[in-house]
């Protein structure tokens, strides 16, 4: 995340990190389900308001980059280069991500933390599933507007819809080959073959649309 220029904005994000930091550190040695706001205040030195000013639910305290990687895909999207199909920008940008060592594609022990997280919490479960579909109608919106259709283009629903399913399935199969291999390098790897291949398939659905 940037860093504002403003010692009051710098202020604000240094109180955002800290209780997002202890929050994680907690969610994952205890479960997202047996640790309390309350419990979050505390242990970060803040008001229990505090926390709710910066991160309206509790799942946003664990999700707490999800705003950072919409506005990556909106500015994926959006992209001016008409040489540059909105498909293939999405598919360079996985290979970007994983050059930059990005956190949002870490595979690591440290990752398989936050997965294990998930994976023992239903309301992070349920919570991460509706946060695909508003990423999916979001994403549908950026392309259709960018092709300058309607919102409701039913093409750039299925693109959209598509583009996430083959980011998915990337994601999880990586970190599955983490947890099997404990190898970095392997399940990067495996993240940016599925997204290739997912991409030529999309491309293959999208031919004839200014999606592809």
């Amino acid at each position: 995340m940037p860093i504002p220029s403003d010692r009051r904005s710098r202020k604000r994000l240094a109180t955002r990190e800290s209780i997002s930091n202890t929050a994680t550190r907690l969610f994952t040695e205890r479960g997202f389900d047996h640790v309390t706001v309350d419990e979050i205040a505390a242990a970060a030195d803040v008001g229990r308001m505090t926390v709710f000013n910066h991160f309206p639910r509790k799942e946003d305290l664990f999700f707490d980059r999800d705003e950072e990687i919409r506005q990556t895909l909106r500015e994926t999207v959006r992209q001016p280069d008409p040489r540059v199909s909105p498909i293939e920008a999405l598919r360079l940008l996985a290979h970007r991500l994983i050059a930059e060592q990005s956190p949002y594609v870490q595979f690591s022990a440290r990752s398989q933390g936050f997965i294990e997280t998930i994976e023992g919490s239903e309301t992070l479960k349920a919570r991460a599933r509706a946060i695909r579909d508003e990423i999916a109608q979001f994403m549908a919106a950026a392309l259709s507007e960018r092709a300058g259709r309607e919102p409701a283009d039913p093409l750039a629903h299925l693109a959209a819809n598509l583009l996430l399913a083959t980011w998915t399935v990337a994601f999880i199969q990586a970190h599955r080959s983490f947890r099997r291999n404990r190898n970095t390098k392997e399940a990067k790897a495996a993240f940016l073959a599925l997204v290739d291949q997912g991409s030529i398939g999309l491309k293959a659905a999208m031919a004839g649309t200014p999606y592809a």
